[in-house]
């Protein structure tokens, strides 16, 4: 493994997009527990897009413009419900313990954070673009080493965005009690949605 891939993997999954947002919004929302689960849920989404290069499955996303606008817009359905739900969340937090409010479950927030990423083809393009530099052709074992550079590329994500998580949610009580400072995070959240979501609709193969 290179130096070169760490330091792209860093780079690319310390870039604020929608997994890291979600991420900041869960920990501030509800706590280190959640930022946590929708860390590993945005982690746990990219074994598909993983497998999709591997498999050739991406290679059909770049090649069919049907497949590719129907993922899309589903990521960014997905992303306007999110911004929406976001807005919708009303009050202050009581922040005494974590799992109080809202009631929202892990497994809730996992599936949210999966679905983010899932639904979003830019990134199976990515790993279609980005895998296959550090793996040579003629490398009698190319697939083993694709799944292994996918694995670590997964490890830093999560590394990288519990840290972020935690760092987070180490700030929520000094905020999420405010129901100014709360009502303007909720609205900043939501804003970074859409704009993700009008990103994603603007974005050609």
């Amino acid at each position: 493994m290179s130096i070169a891939f760490l330091l792209t993997t860093l780079v690319v999954v310390v870039t604020p997009g929608t997994g890291l947002v979600y991420t900041l919004a869960a920990a501030l929302s509800r706590g280190r527990r959640a930022s946590v689960a929708a860390a590993f849920g945005c982690t746990l989404a990219i074994v598909p897009h993983v497998l999709a290069t591997v498999t050739g499955v991406a290679a059909l996303l770049h090649a069919s413009a049907t497949a590719f606008q129907v993922l899309k817009y589903a990521g960014v359905a997905y992303l306007l419900y999110m911004a929406w739900a976001t807005v919708r969340e009303k009050g202050t937090i009581d922040v005494g313990q974590e799992g109080d409010a809202p009631p929202v479950t892990s497994g809730r927030v996992i599936v949210r954070a999966v679905l983010i990423n899932l639904l979003n083809p830019k990134v199976t393009i990515f790993f279609l673009a980005f895998l296959p530099q550090f793996v040579s052709p003629a490398e009698p074992h190319a697939v083993p080493r694709m799944l292994a550079l996918g694995g670590v590329f997964m490890l830093v994500t999560f590394v990288v965005f519990v840290a972020f998580g935690l760092l987070a949610a180490s700030v929520r009580s000094h905020v999420v009690s405010r129901p100014r400072v709360m009502t303007w995070l909720r609205r900043t959240f939501a804003g970074s949605f859409l704009a993700l979501g009008a990103k994603l609709a603007l974005t050609a193969r």
